[in-house]
């Protein structure tokens, strides 16, 4: 037996509809000797009379009524399905698992993370905060799609780019008498008791902060470490130390501290923008170019 196609099942409908082949024709914008044929041609396929058809009229038989729900039920799911498929290769459906470091958050990413979720309302976007490190490992593995992350550098695998470009900051206690001046000079913290991330989180954006004063002669003394910007402000403004930070942490206004500008200005702390270097899929794509566009670099 031949196979049924769209077609048949379209004008079948348009006919079922009608019940009058002229106007079914006129429909279909074809002529309606080759519409009553292809109606012919469908129920020889099947095997049984779709219409009782009369000189003065045209009636579905059993069969017929049987089929018109079954074809306009099918048509309907692939019409579904085409659309979404093109919203699939235009990146606008499917599932979207994006992982972002906590300094993140202080910049202009919430903002454009809602403004994917309004644009892209049938894509299922996960997050996940983990550290530069978590992030480097599980984009790698395939568990993330899309990383934010800080100060990561060249990685082996993933196509890394910068969004962000900020200068570092130090944080001090409100009563540290460094707190006093506008600006503070990198070397005048070389006797301080630092509070930093530890390094296993993202060796490079902890290397980036140690470069920093050991550019002026001295490596920092380490007495606490805490594994989040909010943490580590809160323990300094407690008195433990002070710390250097990216100046997006400004954002925080943790009670008792101050955020000072370094002199000289020391090397910039990069946001970057992650995915796996063979990464083609449009999902992943028009997520980043939205990223690019909402920190200027798009």
């Amino acid at each position: 037996m031949n196979e049924i196609e769209v077609r048949h099942l379209r004008y079948f409908i348009a006919v079922a509809d009608e019940l009058h082949f002229g106007r079914a024709a006129l429909r279909l914008h074809i002529a309606q000797p080759p519409l009553s044929q292809q109606i012919r041609r469908l129920e020889e396929m099947l095997g049984h009379a779709l219409f009782l058809r009369t000189s003065r009229e045209v009636r579905l038989t059993a069969a017929g009524e049987e089929l018109l729900e079954r074809a306009r039920h099918t048509l309907r799911k692939m019409e579904a399905d085409v659309s979404a498929v093109k919203k699939i290769g235009r990146g606008e459906a499917g599932t979207l698992t994006v992982g972002f470091i906590g300094s993140g958050m202080l910049t202009a990413l919430p903002r454009m993370l809602g403004r994917y979720r309004r644009r892209y309302p049938q894509v299922d976007l996960q997050l996940r905060e983990l550290y530069t490190a978590g992030l480097i490992d599980t984009l790698l593995n395939g568990t993330l799609d899309v990383g934010f992350m800080r100060d990561a550098g060249a990685v082996e695998g993933l196509k890394v780019e910068t969004l962000l470009s900020e200068p570092f900051v130090v944080v001090l206690p409100r009563k540290h008498p460094l707190a006093e001046q506008k600006t503070v000079a990198v070397k005048s913290l070389q006797h301080e008791p630092f509070v930093l991330f530890a390094r296993s989180y993202g060796s490079g954006a902890w290397k980036k902060t140690m470069d920093v004063c050991e550019a002026h002669g001295f490596t920092p003394r380490v007495v606490q470490e805490a594994p989040q910007w909010l943490t580590i402000m809160s323990l300094v403004g407690a008195g433990l130390g002070v710390t250097i930070a990216p100046a997006c942490v400004k954002q925080l206004s943790v009670p008792d501290t101050v955020c000072r500008t370094l002199r000289p200005q020391a090397d910039l702390t990069q946001l970057e923008l992650a995915c796996r270097a063979n990464e083609v899929r449009p999902i992943a794509r028009e997520f980043s170019e939205m990223a690019r566009r909402t920190f200027g670099q798009g």
